[in-house]
């Protein structure tokens, strides 16, 4: 059902696979439209911050991003949270993911991207909102897509290029 709400899975994984226990909507009223080039503008991506309990949700369709308080214990939907960011690098946001140094990385996926010289990009903004820089994933619209983190290893992001089918891996700058 098409309805902007964002809900809790509680899930036991056992021998005969995953077993649902419960869902709660855990927060509610966020912007869900039809569109042409991503089927469906919504919520998508989410980070949760462990220690401090806060679920933020990347609100497609108004390019912000919101901040659920203590996402693993709401026994009730919020109104979609506060605005953590709303900024004009947010160009239709879609995956989320912290970074190692604590920032947050979100995939910028073109869908109401009005800005055709910025197509493409992951977006780091630090913990208190401020935009930090934007990272090229392709030259062309709808390239940034999926997105994941590591702290260790040879690189600190790997991103999904929804135009050319692939994963490139990237090391943040000055990390």
């Amino acid at each position: 059902m098409l309805n902007g709400t964002v809900s809790r899975l509680d899930v036991a994984v056992g021998p005969k696979g995953l077993t649902l226990l419960k869902k709660t909507s855990i927060a509610a009223g966020y912007p869900h439209v039809p569109n042409a080039a991503a089927v469906v503008l919504g919520p998508t991506g989410l980070a949760f911050d462990r220690d401090t309990g806060m679920l933020y949700v990347a609100s497609t369709a108004d390019n912000t991003i919101y901040a659920i308080p203590h996402a693993a214990s709401r026994t009730n939907a919020a109104a979609r949270g506060g605005i953590a960011f709303s900024d004009p690098h947010l160009r239709g946001p879609l995956a989320l993911r912290f970074a190692p140094n604590g920032n947050l990385l979100t995939a910028n996926g073109d869908a109401v991207n009005s800005d055709l010289l910025h197509p493409s990009e992951i977006v780091e903004f630090t913990a208190g909102g401020q935009f930090v820089r934007e990272y090229d994933v392709d030259a062309s619209q709808g390239g940034a897509f999926g997105l994941d983190t590591l702290s260790e290893g040879p690189f600190n992001y790997a991103v999904i290029d929804d135009v050319t089918n692939s994963l490139s891996v990237t090391r943040l700058g000055g990390r």
